[in-house]
């Protein structure tokens, strides 16, 4: 099937697998649950579970294993870190952070909610990712168990201080520094290192966890580890020559905010041309990871070539 179609399918079946584990009445508050699923079933590209699932398919197809149970074993992965990733744009919407109005296309859940729900939502969406990981697929088989305890400690580690959090640390300091205390100036490699953290951490954890999950040796992991970096890193690229470029109704979020909030981004530092260079350089190394694991006919492909061309 073309990738539009594979991508769709994919996305239906997480859709589906994301309704399913969501915690629902009376075990949870209405007034939470409500929240939580106003923000994760709102749609979105569901980058991360795709590569979760896309790079378990390509280890199966490296190793002659069964695309089937593999995928299957790496859904509840596939879950786990798009509820952490929607956690953290609910958190990064709020007005002591990014402060923006809209997201995938609707309000943002403190417009809708209020900042102290939006809040509690994204809270609930972190937990309820780790209790996931560590719940499904259910068994006690050694290896089983030896897989998701390495998925959580990958996931825990890419979302926490030393991934995500660490760089909307960064990036908050940068801009929006804390009472009397001046901004921290970020140089190039200051604004690479905060967006491998940032954005690209969660993105290298996904691959990673798919490969995890569907049984791939360490020669693998290494090779779609060093693939989720490259890609980790154009997608940033790319998103910030989208916000000067892009237009709100199709990205689905409040275009040109980086640039009216100041922000360091590759096309502040690098100008446009450049940052498409730069990206399109992330792209060959991500290809080149791929081809030294054997899996440069995987769909892992088609979705770097995806990131590097798309408008939304």
């Amino acid at each position: 099937m073309t990738f539009a179609d594979y991508a769709e399918t994919r996305r239906r079946e997480i859709e589906a697998a994301l309704a399913q584990h969501l915690p629902t009445p009376p075990a949870v508050p209405a007034v939470v649950a409500d929240a939580m699923r106003y923000s994760l079933m709102a749609g979105g590209k569901r980058l991360r579970p795709l590569l979760v699932l896309a790079a378990a398919e390509g280890v199966a197809q490296a190793t002659g294993s069964s695309e089937v149970a593999a995928r299957d074993a790496a859904m509840p992965a596939a879950c786990a870190l798009e509820m952490i990733h929607t956690y953290s744009l609910i958190h990064d919407d709020l007005p002591s952070m990014d402060d923006d109005d809209l997201r995938r296309g609707r309000l943002t859940s403190h417009k809708v909610h209020g900042e102290g729900m939006a809040i509690l939502a994204g809270d609930g969406l972190q937990s309820e990712a780790f209790s996931l990981l560590a719940r499904e697929p259910q068994g006690y088989h050694p290896t089983l168990m030896t897989r998701k305890l390495r998925v959580i400690a990958l996931v825990a580690g890419a979302a926490g201080p030393a991934g995500m959090v660490g760089g909307q640390a960064i990036d908050l300091s940068a801009v929006s520094p804390a009472p009397g205390a001046s901004a921290v100036a970020l140089d190039r490699d200051g604004l690479q290192a905060m967006h491998l953290r940032k954005t690209g951490a969660l993105i290298r954890a996904s691959v990673v966890a798919g490969a995890v999950m569907a049984g791939g040796d360490d020669r693998l992991i290494a090779s779609v580890d060093q693939y989720g970096q490259e890609i980790g890193l154009a997608f940033q690229i790319v998103d910030d020559i989208l916000d000067v470029e892009g237009a709100a109704a199709t990205l689905g979020k409040t275009a040109g905010k980086d640039r009216a909030a100041g922000k360091p981004t590759y096309p502040s530092f690098y100008g446009l041309d450049q940052a498409r260079a730069l990206a399109a350089g992330c792209h060959t190394r991500a290809r080149e990871a791929l081809d030294r694991a054997g899996l440069l006919d995987s769909r892992l492909d088609d979705i770097a070539s995806w990131i590097i061309k798309r408008d939304k």
